[in-house]
């Protein structure tokens, strides 16, 4: 048995002795023929880029970032990172030339990018007003101040809900910005009331939401929406005509009329038009000609329509009032303010803010009494049809019906949360 082992094993070095000898005799007759590639020659080298934090490569800096404090100010924070009081106040001096030191406030984000070394003085100071908006305060040799913006990313999404209590409470409840609420209102201000939304009007709507290293900051354009009151849809669609923004209804006529459905955005209609009302100051019965919409106390009265400014004053019974003419036809007059924020002939848009919510004059409590003339006779505007305002041009309408069939493919494929309808 060992003597076949020994016969084996003399074999087997005999095999490999050949195969060593033809290896070296190939490279030596062949010097010019490649090396073998070894496995991590086919690897690629990956290069991260660096992070970047307001242009600045965050490798090369200590990065301190926090909030200012309640009378904090930036002098305090430099002191503290090596800064000395000629710099600072050199830099609060050059600082009135762009963004003054003096705007900073408590609660803003600021960022601090130190030296690398022992020292760790202080070379960048970066201040945020806004989640959007930055200053930067260069404090080196040569002191240097400049605004920029992070990249906004635009994301579109949908979102869709049953009224249970109000549109704004729905939207906070299926965590959506409540300030969607706010833009719907503007783009239907002309049509629905949105102090009389009721319980089970729903609403699917397709809106752009900004974006900032990844984190929701805002809302951006609504693009399309359906809100259904009272049984009733309304569509609305976001189309660009002439460089100007509007809305536009699916027969492509502007959402936009003459008037505003309301002076307030948010409201409550405490008191309609009627030709017979028991006075709740003078106890007796009275006709009353205008509408009464109750609203917090400072809650802002906007002109209904474009026009100038024919009074501006106080009386015993109106209060602080203001009374605009609009055309030839029609006048509006806004009761009980506060505060009046125009004067006797000044122009005004529609939607422009023209004075306050109060309860000055005889009035109960904080509400606007809003009314309206027509040819000189005061009329119950809700019951008024007004013209829109210019529709979609004939030379635009390709582009608009091509925008209007994608945009209502996105509406009818959003489900309704009927899960909020029950609560």
């Amino acid at each position: 048995m060992n003597n076949k082992l020994k016969i084996v094993s003399g074999v087997l070095t005999a095999i490999l002795g050949i195969a060593l000898i033809l290896i070296i005799k190939g490279h030596r007759t062949n010097p010019s023929a490649p090396a073998p590639k070894l496995a991590y020659d086919s690897l690629k080298t990956i290069k991260t880029e660096p992070k970047k934090i307001f242009g600045f490569s965050a490798d090369s800096f200590i990065v301190v970032t926090s909030e200012i404090k309640k009378n904090e100010f930036l002098a305090n924070i430099l002191l503290a990172h090596q800064i000395d009081y000629a710099t600072i106040d050199q830099l609060a001096k050059k600082s009135k030339e762009s963004f003054d030191v003096r705007k900073i406030a408590a609660g803003k984000p600021y960022t601090l990018l130190l030296e690398k070394d022992s020292v760790q003085k202080a070379r960048y100071f970066i201040y945020q007003p806004d989640p959007v908006n930055y200053v930067v305060y260069e404090l080196y040799d040569s002191l240097g101040i400049y605004e920029g913006q992070k990249e906004v990313e635009i994301i579109e999404k949908s979102a869709s809900g049953v009224i249970y209590s109000s549109l704004y409470e729905t939207l906070q409840t299926s965590e959506i910005s409540p300030y969607l609420a706010v833009r719907l209102a503007d783009i239907f201000a002309w049509s629905i009331d949105f102090y009389r939304i009721q319980k089970g009007d729903w609403f699917k709507v397709i809106y752009e939401e900004k974006r900032i290293d990844g984190k929701p900051i805002g809302i951006g354009k609504v693009m399309a929406v359906e809100f259904n009151h009272f049984g009733k849809s309304f569509l609305g669609f976001h189309f660009l005509q002439a460089d100007k923004e509007d809305y536009f209804d699916e027969t492509a006529n502007s959402l936009r009329k003459a008037f505003l459905k309301s002076p307030l955005k948010f409201s409550r209609l405490s008191s309609r038009y009627t030709m017979r009302r028991f006075h709740p100051v003078q106890k007796r019965w009275k006709a009353h000609l205008g509408t009464d919409y109750a609203a917090p106390s400072g809650t802002p009265i906007m002109s209904t329509g474009d026009g100038v400014v024919t009074h501006s004053s106080y009386t015993r019974g109106n209060g602080n009032y203001v009374k605009i003419k609009h055309n030839s036809a029609y006048s509006t007059q806004y009761l009980h303010m506060s505060k009046r924020k125009v004067n006797v002939g000044q122009f005004v848009k529609q939607g422009d803010i023209i004075g306050l919510v109060g309860s000055t004059g005889l009035a109960t409590g904080p509400h606007v009494c809003y009314r309206f003339w027509k040819y000189g006779k005061q009329v119950d505007h809700l019951k008024e049809d007004f013209p829109s305002a210019e529709p979609v041009l004939d030379s635009n309408k390709l582009a608009f019906d091509k925008m209007l069939q994608e945009q209502k493919a996105k509406l009818d494929r959003i489900q309704i949360k009927e899960m909020l309808a029950s609560k």
